[in-house]
């Protein structure tokens, strides 16, 4: 059984979550700050975290970059009443693995808690590095350089450009990036696709990934 940590502090919404995870099968625990989440992570055995963004004594956010620093990180799945893009991108940045808006129906997180708790695919892959229209992802060392020129990459725009690279010369969806790059199965946050591409564009070259109307984008081989 699963056991899903809640960090929540509004005890009235901490009760509809946990009431639902619990009838969906799930073991739960439940904390109403910062420092209670990081404490609950150290001691029990947790696959999921479910993570307010407005907590005392310790914000979400610094919640989540501490827990990025874990060897074996959790995923996260951020709750917050802040719903704009820059909220969602500064959240994905600090390492978050899903992004939901306050207010949302249980169902749409118990969506987005089974895309997280799959096991991925085997990372395993006969290929160590994708190269396409001059740039060239090390799938292993996690590097990315063009035209042989090293180029930082933070871990999502990683993902991004390797998706978009390992179907060069095919036009991708903003839905399609969103469930291969976010694991989201509910779409309508599709702007956080947009502001990546952007981040991308200015490192990698603006004229390699191109804008396919009424579709997505393409990256250019």
């Amino acid at each position: 059984m699963h056991h899903i940590l809640v960090v929540e502090d509004e005890a009235g919404i901490a009760r509809v979550i946990d009431r639902g995870l619990k009838a969906a099968g799930y073991r739960t625990t439940v904390v109403g700050d910062g420092l209670a989440a990081l404490e609950a992570v150290a001691e029990a055995d947790v696959d999921l975290v479910v993570l307010d963004v407005g907590l005392p004594r310790m914000d979400g956010f610094t919640v989540l970059r501490m827990l990025r620093t874990m060897e074996d990180p959790v995923p996260v799945i951020m709750c917050t009443a802040r719903d704009s893009v820059e909220d969602t991108v500064s959240g994905l940045e600090s390492g978050a693995d899903d992004y939901l808006a306050k207010p949302f129906r249980v169902e749409e997180l118990l969506a987005r808690v089974r895309a997280r708790l799959r096991k991925p695919a085997s990372a395993t892959t006969e290929a160590q590095q994708i190269s396409a229209g001059g740039v060239t992802l090390d799938l292993v060392a996690h590097t990315a350089a063009v035209e042989g020129r090293p180029v930082e990459l933070s871990a999502r725009e990683f993902a991004l450009a390797r998706t978009l690279m390992e179907h060069a010369g095919q036009a991708l969806s903003r839905d399609q990036l969103l469930d291969r790059v976010w694991g989201f199965e509910v779409t309508g946050a599709s702007n956080v696709v947009d502001v990546y591409v952007r981040y991308l564009r200015t490192k990698l070259g603006s004229s390699r990934i191109t804008t396919v109307r009424g579709v997505g984008y393409r990256f250019e081989s």
